[in-house]
């Protein structure tokens, strides 16, 4: 296995860093001119001097280097913090859906970078990670294998579990293991019927020695955001947040140390377990938000995390969470 730590971290002078943080909003957030010199308090004939040097240095081509001034330093203490081989954070976004899109292009240019042959990697799903789709562009690897980690639903939209499995895969020219099932079932026994006699059994053989495992997060709550709570019950959401529930992780619930809270929805979850998530070689969690600083702490607790890619507002919650446990 490819050492997948990239000792890419530039020192900028404060100049560089306004101007990339202008190229970053500008191309990536899609913001104008105008609106980028109002959030980073100067001139508009400012920014366009800024963009125009950012070009001619090459610091904009299809993507931007996300390491730029404050994210660097933040990314050095969480590094440190909470014991990662390399974290990647990238500026805060104005929404929820500008956050998921940064986020996950900067997921996109590291899978890019790091995904080597003879490779075994399993993706979950999500906003955050359909979003990396737009700046993942690999050449193509020998004897490589996707497998999803877990099911699917009905009634997909614009997210859709399935296509984000095999558009990796075919952008790599891999082997592709879909989990053709719902996300979530009616019993214990339905799910290991689905295992056992329908033909889900080599793709949790498969996950038991991944290489490289991709995975989200997010929190529980009244104004969460996390795609899990369109798939329970009021009744069961209600039970998990009583539970102590702040954290769905592929649809596995954990407390704020991250612990599986014990509630009968974790035997109807068709998803890899937790615990074979954990023995992958090299995990990749990929989150944002200041609002999910718990639900990644506990997810890092639970299956650990070589790489983290998240923004400045996670990142800055999640190092007042440590501070606030040193006190």
């Amino acid at each position: 296995m490819v050492k997948l730590r990239r000792d890419t971290h530039k020192a900028y002078s404060e100049s560089a860093s306004l101007r990339l943080r202008a190229a970053w909003l500008y191309y990536n957030q899609r913001m104008t001119q105008k609106d980028v010199a109002e959030k980073l308090g100067v001139g508009r004939t400012t920014v366009i001097r800024m963009l125009d040097e950012a070009l001619k240095r090459g610091e904009v081509q299809i993507w931007i280097d996300e390491s730029v001034g404050d994210c660097v330093e933040l990314a050095t203490r969480l590094e440190k913090a909470y014991g990662l081989d390399e974290a990647i954070v990238v500026p805060s976004a104005e929404t929820a859906e500008g956050t998921a899109k940064g986020v996950g292009l900067a997921l996109g240019q590291f899978l890019t970078e790091v995904i080597p042959d003879d490779c075994t990697i399993g993706v979950g799903w999500g906003r955050t990670l359909t979003a990396s789709l737009a700046s993942f562009r690999p050449v193509r690897r020998e004897r490589v294998k996707v497998v999803s980690l877990l099911g699917g639903i009905v009634q997909a939209h614009h997210i859709n579990p399935i296509e984000y499995s095999w558009r990796i895969a075919s952008q790599l020219g891999a082997e592709c293991y879909l989990f053709l099932a719902p996300l979530i079932v009616d019993s214990r026994e339905t799910k290991r019927n689905l295992i056992d006699k329908c033909g889900l059994k080599p793709l949790y053989d498969l996950a038991e020695n991944m290489d490289i495992a991709v995975v989200s997060c997010g929190d529980i709550g009244p104004q969460s955001t996390s795609l899990s709570r369109g798939f329970l019950s009021p009744t069961v959401l209600k039970e998990l947040v009583a539970a102590g529930c702040v954290c769905d992780t592929m649809c596995n619930f954990l407390d704020a140390e991250g612990r599986t809270i014990d509630h009968p929805i974790r035997d109807q979850v068709m998803s890899i377990d937790l615990d074979t998530v954990k023995k992958a070689n090299h995990i990749v969690l990929v989150s944002g938000g200041a609002h999910r600083a718990p639900a990644i702490r506990a997810t890092i607790r639970r299956v650990g995390c070589n790489t983290l890619i998240t923004d400045e507002g996670a990142a800055a919650a999640m190092l007042q969470l440590v501070e606030a446990q040193a006190a």
